[in-house]
């Protein structure tokens, strides 16, 4: 027969509802029916294709699984940091990464790597086993678990780079960035990538390195020498990402993107920036004049409490508004705006 996720299926319904019913202790129903539809019509797909259900059905797997682990901790802000699985323990960086993973667990925050080697090891070594998570990777090479993160009930082993890459991005609420090989600068640009296009929500990216290295200074000069240059990005672009000389500015800078700033949401196409402390009605009509760039024609930018279609959020019911009618065309534009609020 054939399924339909906007129809009515019959028999093919009763029995999933029966299902859904037997199994007992299903949330979002309507969501699971419809993952339910998913993998009945992959399988009904009229050439058979093994290895793309094969793919399906791990990527369920290994998201699945992801969920269950980080799910208790959804309450906590955590910090992505990337860098080298080559780095030694007795290089400038991985000591820096120790500390940073010092200075991250001593603020409440926990910390995510790879789970592997080298600056991953060290930033897990500085924060400790309780405030660790790990997201490996198989290869055959270097992403064996280090000590830390071993037997560790936060860690996971991932087969497909991009359901790490998700866990990665999707759970963090900061990222660090260390030198390192292709995996770090891919790391890099695709974060980079998804908060510039608007499909990762803003977020502080930090660069770090040694005192007095170079490795970052020079990638930012590429940027400006010739994607800035050709045109390939916009000057507004350089506000996604900010450069820190020490550890306490690399905290500083994450700590402060949370001043009042909470986090954002989108509702029937208008952007709600959540705030933990109050805006004066006079400093949103200077930020409206100071952005009016980033509003649609005639848009407005005004306080409001939450919105109905936040009700699944209740939480954070208690925290101001900020209702934007953001044209969503220049991301870099909307992390300054966040900037601003922050330092008002």
């Amino acid at each position: 027969m054939k399924l339909y996720f906007n129809k009515p299926n019959g028999p093919a319904d009763e029995a999933i509802d029966q299902l859904i019913a037997l199994a007992g202790d299903i949330r979002s129903t309507d969501l699971v029916r419809e993952m339910i539809l998913t993998a009945l019509k992959a399988g009904q797909e009229e050439k058979e294709d093994r290895a793309g259900l094969k793919l399906m059905n791990t990527t369920l797997k290994e998201m699945r699984f992801t969920s269950k682990v980080f799910s208790p901790y959804r309450d906590v802000r955590k910090v992505t940091v990337f860098g080298s699985a080559r780095t030694k323990p007795r290089e400038p960086d991985y000591k820096l990464a120790q500390e940073l993973g010092k200075r991250i667990a001593a603020e409440g925050y926990m910390v995510i790597t790879g789970g592997g080697p080298g600056i991953m090891q060290a930033v897990n070594e500085g924060a400790g086993r309780r405030h660790s998570f790990g997201v490996n990777i198989r290869l055959p090479f270097e992403q064996r678990p280090n000590p830390v993160i071993e037997r560790n009930p936060r860690f996971i082993v991932y087969k497909y780079f991009f359901n790490r890459k998700v866990a990665f991005l999707k759970e963090a609420h900061a990222i660090v960035l260390f030198p390192g090989g292709f995996g770090t600068l891919d790391e890099a640009m695709e974060t980079l990538t998804l908060v510039q296009t608007g499909k990762r929500d803003p977020i502080p990216l930090v660069l770090i390195e040694e005192p007095g290295g170079t490795y970052w200074s020079r990638w930012i000069g590429f940027f400006k020498e010739h994607l800035l240059e050709q045109g390939y990005i916009e000057k507004t672009d350089f506000a996604l990402f900010e450069v820190a000389e020490n550890v306490e500015e690399a905290i500083e800078k994450i700590k402060r993107f949370y001043r009042r700033y909470h986090s954002l949401r989108y509702v029937d196409g208008r952007l709600v920036i959540r705030l933990s402390s109050p805006l004066e009605a006079s400093s949103v009509e200077a930020l409206k004049k100071r952005f009016s760039d980033i509003l649609v024609p005639g848009g407005e930018m005004r306080i409001t409490g939450p919105l109905e279609a936040e009700s699944d959020e209740p939480e954070i019911a208690h925290l101001q508004r900020l209702l934007v009618d953001f044209s969503r065309r220049n991301f870099g534009r909307l992390r300054a705006l966040i900037d601003e609020i922050n330092a008002l």
